[in-house]
């Protein structure tokens, strides 16, 4: 294969926005089957992607799952997701998206049909989360899990959640491009393809992987289309909208909160200003269309309080 080293300013392939288009491009099938193949620890010969749409405006763009859904040549179920921006929650955001894997990965198992089948006969599924930031305390990047009984001991392979943190790659960058594993070259390119300090490196990994080859390629392409830029854009500006309308919203509650609370002597008042703040963040965004999804996303609260918002006072 023609080898095109990364010389131009590109997008970065750990956007989910962009992770997404890569993986799921006709040109990039043998890329996803070699990147399934690195984790799951056995080659992949064949895979099926199951939802490639991409919606065509900002409010559809709005309400996209963008991971990648698949099925490979045994059957077993893949979901493939990138976590670019940090979420909230408790510690850091880990309770969220450990639970977010978990409910995706149950989700798609339970999906399978089971009419007529043998439960001994349901495929395996996988549950794959790359995450650009960090979530674990460990200093190592991978964490992998399976049903295992309280010493270990693995019960069952039929579910799997693999958890890969792409800020933790210091040891990697220490190897040669010749002594890393395909793995380790595979999260080196999604981590610093658009690092231009890092681009001698990529550029390097290119010419041992071709898999890799073909997802800077499609990446190469992904970056000169003006319409997926633009995409990218609308759809950066809504995020730190949202951020920012959830920030002052917080601001604003707390401020009325304090304000109450000096009045009154009382704690619960700073409380109380700082849920009215983002209830009518959340009335907002109703208000404007939103889905109760990325409402809670922003705000932290539950479908149950999105749904019953306290009347405006």
């Amino acid at each position: 294969m023609n080898i095109l080293p990364l010389n131009e300013d590109i997008l970065s392939p750990s956007e989910d926005f962009v992770f997404k288009a890569i993986l799921i491009h006709p040109d990039a099938k043998f890329a996803l089957m070699d990147l399934i193949s690195a984790i799951i620890g056995y080659t992949v010969t064949d895979v099926q992607i199951r939802n490639n749409e991409l919606p065509s405006t900002d409010t559809e763009e709005k309400n996209e799952r963008l991971d990648v859904s698949c099925v490979i040549d045994d059957g077993s179920q893949i979901d493939v997701e990138m976590q670019g921006s940090k979420l909230e929650g408790p510690d850091g955001g880990r309770v969220t998206l450990v639970n977010k894997a978990i409910y995706y990965l149950t989700d798609l198992h339970s999906s399978q049909k089971s009419k007529s089948v043998e439960y001994t006969d349901l495929v395996r599924t996988y549950q794959i989360t790359f995450c650009a930031f960090n979530i674990f305390e460990q200093e190592h990047y991978l964490t992998q899990a399976s049903l295992r009984d309280k010493d270990g001991l693995q019960i069952s392979d039929q579910i799997n959640m693999t958890i890969i943190e792409l800020d933790k790659l210091g040891d990697i960058l220490d190897k040669t491009a010749d002594d890393m594993t395909s793995l380790e070259m595979w999260l080196i390119f999604l981590r610093y393809a658009d690092d231009v300090k890092k681009r001698d490196l990529v550029n390097k990994i290119l010419n041992r992987r071709e898999a890799i080859i073909m997802a800077a390629n499609v990446l190469r392409e992904i970056t000169q289309d003006e319409h997926m830029r633009a995409k990218r854009r609308s759809q950066r500006k809504w995020e730190t909208d949202m951020a920012n309308n959830y920030l002052v919203g917080v601001r604003v509650g707390r401020a009325e909160g304090e304000k109450k609370g000096e009045k009154k002597g009382e704690a619960r008042g700073i409380k109380k200003g700082k849920a009215e703040g983002i209830f009518t963040v959340a009335r907002n965004m109703l208000n404007e269309g939103f889905p109760i999804e990325a409402i809670t996303k922003v705000t932290g609260l539950t479908n149950k309080e999105v749904e019953h918002l306290p009347e405006e006072k």
